[in-house]
């Protein structure tokens, strides 16, 4: 630990997400088919997207980005997961916890910037399409990548400063299925509330910024959107927008009711479903909402994999 801080809890028991045998061996099956899912879909769409030239735009740049992050994203939660449903109660040491809780905070941040980039992208190509090549240029994309990167780290750096100073002397048993930093926080000897606020107000000011992006954004898009005189004009605008508006309300909506709204209003149980959803869900339903729902992708799986029936 850092400074003076003197820590006698070595590692944290982690209670999962319930006690009853049956239903841990089904939800063990069920959450290792969804990460099989997760990880050989995403990993096909990274693939898919590097070897298809018809993919190589910046929409299927940020794709192949966001793939890669829920990747990452699941694999920091999923396999702990799966560890304590096999057993009663699993062990984390302190290290192994601060990772995991420095990889979600990272990558879960790391798309919140990447989907505003994709909302960005969007009200360019409706709005300005004549000008995209130059607003979107590799260059400026590879920027924006790039920001989205370091924005997740820079978030991560203020929880996991906050808890490397936090000493923890008493109760070691996370009601939780990760280490997640309020339930980690209340185990703490400590109470100052510079690391309550801290962490806090750095995802505050992160989901209120890519959120009025997004805002913004979509509302361009809505009135240039009206003021085509083409139905099927504005047929094709919204749907270029439809898998990334699901998307956008799946992930910012569970990130509401996790963080946003007070712990009054929802019980721990809730919090877990919640949490579930948004760390192990998610991952797999972007992957269907971006490959199942767009025609670029299934035509360029099709030339890559020479199956003219497989999404027939």
């Amino acid at each position: 630990m850092i400074g003076t801080n003197y820590t006698t809890v070595t590692e944290f028991l982690i209670l999962g997400l319930t006690d009853d045998p049956t239903l841990r061996v089904f939800l063990f099956v069920v959450f290792l088919g969804v990460y099989i899912v997760i990880l050989l879909g995403n990993l096909s769409i990274i693939v898919l997207i590097h070897k298809s030239s018809q993919l190589h735009t910046p929409m299927y740049l940020f794709l192949s980005h966001l793939a890669f992050v829920d990747i990452v994203f699941s694999s920091s939660v999923i396999p702990v997961m799966l560890m304590n449903l096999l057993g009663d109660i699993t062990s984390i040491p302190l290290q192994i916890c601060v990772v995991q809780l420095c990889s979600v905070v990272t990558f879960g941040t790391t798309e919140c910037f990447l989907l505003a980039v994709m909302a960005y992208d969007r009200y360019v190509a409706i709005c300005s399409p004549l000008l995209y090549s130059i607003h979107m240029s590799t260059r400026v994309c590879t920027l924006l990548v790039i920001i989205s990167h370091v924005g997740g780290c820079v978030n991560a750096l203020s929880f996991t400063g906050c808890l490397l100073n936090l000493s923890f002397c008493g109760p070691n048993k996370i009601n939780h299925f990760f280490c997640d930093y309020k339930p980690l926080l209340k185990l703490s000897c400590s109470h100052v509330p510079l690391f309550e606020i801290l962490p806090s107000v750095s995802s505050g000011s992160i989901i209120v910024i890519t959120v009025l992006i997004i805002t913004v954004s979509y509302v361009y898009i809505l009135f240039s959107v009206l003021k085509m005189r083409s139905i099927e004009g504005r047929s094709k605008a919204f749907s270029t927008c439809t898998s990334h508006l699901t998307a956008v309300t799946m992930f910012f909506g569970t990130i509401a009711f996790i963080y946003v709204l007070p712990e009054s209003i929802h019980s721990t149980d809730q919090n877990k479903v919640v949490s579930v959803f948004h760390t192990v869900m998610i991952p797999m339903l972007n992957l269907l909402i971006y490959s199942l729902r767009n025609k670029k992708v299934k035509g360029a799986m099709k030339k890559l994999i020479g199956t003219k029936h497989l999404f027939s």
